[in-house]
């Protein structure tokens, strides 16, 4: 049975998690907040600069940390609700197939395509290299590892256990907004957010929620997660504030903050949430409506 055919069949059942909601994953939940306005992207002294710089080795390591204790967490309630961890989104079978590489080019291509409309209106310019020699294959091999981290711990948490389970009372699409209005709350603390930048990760919230309902699984989202934040470092290009840190290219955003973002970055650009409605009518052009039925959950 698929992630979307159990959804359904549960719509006309809720279940106990969702009239007495597990502590586990509130308690986790408000951690990931915590991460979100006092950790690894809002340290004191950088709020008072507007500026955060983070490290592949830090913003790794930090979400790789908050990833074991949401999946553990995630383990202990699927023995106590008789489920399956492959249940709730994260199928170590269909870990790094092709849904998760079609994810990972949607999203480079998403950031790619935002930045090419800046950089045709004059709002973006690439000046030259930040990096040479063997640093190049380093750096973006970090970057590449944190940002799976950042895809892994962001879309288990947030589209995993808590979409599944809303889901199973309210239905999969109004738990899909209450999702990503959470995920757009844990980056509205981020310095100098912007409305059009909040709007902007609801969208992307029901993008990958889009994702899951039409694969069954959460590694496209995964991969459209990790595609587009390492895309943003690619650039050279702030990433929700995140100042950019060995990164490849040199650029620069000029023009008026509604085009370039600001020191948010492309996030709080309104060419974001176009791309990101462009992004979704491919998918769905790939991804046809009965495809729901197709990929099944498979077990660890």
């Amino acid at each position: 049975m698929t992630l979307a055919s159990t959804l359904k069949a549960n719509e006309a059942a809720p279940l106990l998690p969702v009239e007495r909601p597990p502590v586990l994953v509130v308690v986790l939940l408000g951690a990931f907040i915590l991460i979100r306005t006092g950790g690894v992207q809002g340290f004191r002294e950088a709020r008072k600069h507007h500026e955060i710089t983070v490290t592949p080795l830090l913003m790794g390591w930090v979400e790789a940390i908050a990833f074991l204790l949401y999946c553990v967490a995630t383990l202990i309630m699927g023995k106590v609700e008789h489920r399956k961890f492959s249940e709730y989104g994260l199928p170590l079978r269909q870990a790094l197939r092709k849904d998760f590489w079609f994810g990972l080019l949607l999203g480079f291509g998403a950031i790619s395509g935002t930045l090419l409309a800046m950089f045709l209106l004059h709002g973006f310019r690439v000046t030259g290299l930040a990096l040479h020699g063997t640093a190049i294959v380093s750096s973006m091999l970090a970057w590449g590892v944190a940002f799976l981290m950042v895809g892994l711990f962001e879309e288990f948490s947030d589209r995993g256990y808590i979409q599944y389970t809303l889901a199973s009372g309210i239905g999969f699409w109004p738990a899909a907004f209450v999702t990503s209005g959470l995920f757009a709350l844990g980056h509205a603390f981020n310095p100098n957010e912007n409305a059009v930048g909040c709007v902007a990760v609801v969208m992307f919230g029901l993008l990958l929620c889009l994702f899951l309902r039409r694969t069954g699984n959460l590694w496209c989202a995964v991969g459209f997660h990790l595609g587009y934040d390492w895309g943003q470092m690619f650039y050279g290009v702030p990433d929700s504030g995140i100042v950019p840190y060995h990164n490849l290219l040199h650029s620069t955003l000029n023009g008026p903050r509604w085009l370039t973002g600001g020191i948010v970055g492309p996030e709080a650009s309104i060419l974001t949430p176009i791309t990101l409605l462009v992004v979704a009518l491919i998918f769905t052009r790939y991804y046809r409506p009965n495809r729901d039925q197709v990929p099944s959950a498979r077990t660890l």
